[in-house]
């Protein structure tokens, strides 16, 4: 049957609209500062060489299925500046090309970046940098976070915590700056949720404890007072991983080890999970880490941007990401929407072990009038960013 004359003008125009929607490129760079990392007490678990790349790989490959039926052209520029080559200069060379940049740095390099006047048009989004500065008097209008702040990793704990009415705490610190970070984290977060932390103790990093685990933990952590709850802000990984079963009192740990809150666990399988880690492993060869989630998120909200505006303007992108239209199905039960007034992505955050899935937080009973997972992290009336004004 031929089709009528009403048929025929529609089919033209919506050929007409798929080949203006041909002519859409979206380039995206991931730009990563090489970092020196510390000596740790063991190897056995080796930060990957990828980590952050393979996971903006996979959220290209995500945005090219949905951008093949609308016309959406996306493409990866992989740039990694080595140890002691010029940051800035890289960041420059970069944004001379990509307004939309994904970024694996410190905090002081993001923010290096994103002050340079070839980034006030450009959309920066941090897939590693959890200093709470960043989201507040330090932030940018600029520069968005996929990946939680100290506060958010430190409140999905608490949280986990308290509804376990486990509120009786001591710490364990390191000497980095990282675990100095998370530790004051910590102690906030408990105070926010009323639990008490009865006495920390720093790590003398100093200590070879390799030949020594056994005889040394119970000694060290012998005259803490009693506790349901051992927290340790170990970041590198330095003495967490030995604390359990070697502490002098039988208790779990959790922070940095033990039961780890994060952006992603490898455990997390439900909500379709197990499809997004199997993907990932398959491009990978490893399992997916925080900063590879965090990475593949930022991708994605820069795709799922692109479907709903049709733009690849990185102002119109920035402006529907932070709007209420906005949100991204992203494997954690709940969908993800960024803080308007820092930009900071909300998410729900697994708190895992190296062997299962603890809980996905935010927990039942934790409300809040907007949004409960707005109850993970610094709230709007707390922020000190006046950037997103």
């Amino acid at each position: 049957m031929k089709p009528t004359p009403l048929v025929i003008p529609t089919l033209l125009a919506s050929l007409a609209a798929n080949a203006a929607l041909a002519t859409i490129e979206v380039p995206i760079a991931y730009l990563e500062l090489e970092i020196e990392r510390p000596p740790v007490l063991t190897n056995l678990d080796p930060v990957p060489a990828d980590l952050g790349r393979m996971g903006a790989a996979l959220g290209l490959a995500d945005n090219a299925t949905t951008g093949g039926f609308m016309g959406h052209n996306y493409s990866l520029s992989d740039v990694v500046v080595p140890l002691g080559d010029d940051w800035l200069e890289a960041a420059r060379t970069v944004l001379a090309d990509h307004s939309i940049v994904v970024v694996n740095a410190p905090a002081e390099a993001l923010l290096a970046l994103a002050d340079l006047p070839e980034a006030q048009s450009a959309l920066i989004f941090n897939a590693s940098a959890e200093a709470e500065a960043l989201r507040e008097g330090a932030c940018r209008a600029n520069l968005l976070h996929t990946m939680p702040s100290y506060a958010m990793r430190a409140d999905a704990l608490m949280q986990f915590l308290i509804s376990k009415r486990w509120g009786d705490l001591v710490m364990i610190t390191g000497q980095r700056e990282s675990d100095m970070a998370f530790a004051e984290a910590l102690r906030n977060s408990a105070t926010k949720f009323g639990a008490r932390i009865r006495a920390e103790k720093e790590w003398d990093m100093s200590s070879d404890m390799r030949r020594n685990i056994g005889q040394e933990f119970p000694v060290f952590t012998q005259d803490f007072p009693s506790h349901h709850v051992m927290l340790v802000a170990d970041e590198a990984g330095d003495f967490g991983p030995f604390l359990e079963f070697n502490a002098w009192e039988p208790r779990p740990v959790a922070g940095s080890s033990g039961a780890r809150p994060d952006a992603w666990s490898d455990r997390v399988e439900a909500y379709g999970a197990a499809q997004l880690q199997l993907r990932f492993k398959r491009l990978a060869d490893r399992p997916m880490g925080a900063v590879d989630y965090a990475a593949w998120a930022a991708v994605r909200a820069v795709g799922e941007a692109v479907t709903r505006t049709g733009s690849n303007d990185a102002g119109e992108i920035r402006a529907y990401i932070l709007s209420d239209a906005f949100e991204l199905a992203a494997f954690k039960g709940a969908a993800i929407t960024f803080r308007d007034w820092n930009g900071q992505m909300r998410q729900p955050m697994p708190v895992a072990t190296k062997t299962a899935l603890v809980a996905m937080t935010p927990m039942p009973g934790f409300l809040h009038e907007v949004s409960t997972l707005d109850t993970l992290g610094r709230d709007r009336p707390e922020t000190a960013c006046t950037a997103f004004d």
